[in-house]
């Protein structure tokens, strides 16, 4: 049976690109099919990022601040207070619990989102061995680290989708939304993801919200790529209330 989710809602389209200009220019190119986008690090540092952001919230788009706020606790509560000024929808936090309890402090009433960071989507094993989690398997980790930030207060992790079930089986379901970067189409270059899914198989998992950059924004036709993706999550959204039903 369709579900009443709306893809258009829980597509972000990340907007990693060498600055403001370009930004802006992707945005109007993808009018009326991508209304949520992702300002990162690479825009973080840019003259008129702040601008920006402000001019997509006022154009009634949303905004999902991905700066990885790690930092002493009082440090962290400080500067998501100030992303609440702000008016984005969801920002990231990474760190212990101390940590993301000053960002959950920091968010205070507002309706902004917390999302705590589990495994980076270019990482492996690997990688987690070269950072001393030798004895811990990425799948152990992300887990370890998602249970903690239901403890603390977050709305929710950043995941691959190949952890997504385990996740939301590890919350009991709705409780921790998955926000899954890594998403690559089928036929699409795995640039540097080494954990990446396909947009179909991350909803079926469990992801809620999908942050896709440059399959979209790379993209000959920006606004047909986002299309097709559409398209694919709208079918796996109605797939998986299918299969719930």
């Amino acid at each position: 049976m369709p579900t009443n989710i709306d893809a258009k809602e829980r597509l972000i389209t990340a907007l990693d690109l060498p600055g403001v200009a370009q930004a802006r220019q992707k945005v109007e190119e993808l009018e009326g099919v991508v209304s949520f986008f992702k300002i990162g690090l690479t825009l973080q540092l840019a003259p008129g990022v702040e601008q920006l952001i402000q001019e997509l919230i006022r154009g009634g788009k949303r905004v999902f601040l991905d700066y990885k706020y790690y930092d002493i606790p009082e440090t962290v509560k400080t500067a998501v207070s100030r992303a609440v000024d702000l008016g984005v929808s969801f920002l990231t936090v990474h760190g212990s619990t101390p940590v993301i309890q000053g960002a959950v402090k920091g968010r205070g009433s507002s309706p902004l989102k917390l999302f705590a960071v589990t495994v980076l989507t270019s990482m492996d094993k690997a990688d987690l061995a070269e950072l001393g989690y030798e004895n811990l398997s990425v799948e152990e980790l992300v887990l370890f680290r998602a249970r903690k930030a239901l403890e603390a207060g977050c709305d929710g992790v950043i995941a691959s989708g190949r952890e997504a079930r385990q996740v939301k089986a590890l919350a009991g379901g709705s409780r921790l939304l998955v926000v899954t970067p890594g998403i690559r189409p089928d036929g699409y270059a795995e640039d540097d993801q080494k954990r990446r899914t396909t947009p179909a198989d991350a909803i079926l998992a469990g992801a809620d919200y999908l942050v896709i950059g440059r399959p979209i924004v790379g993209a000959a036709e920006p606004r047909e790529a986002a299309e097709r993706i559409l398209a694919q999550m709208r079918e796996a959204f109605d797939k998986a209330a299918a299969g719930r039903g």
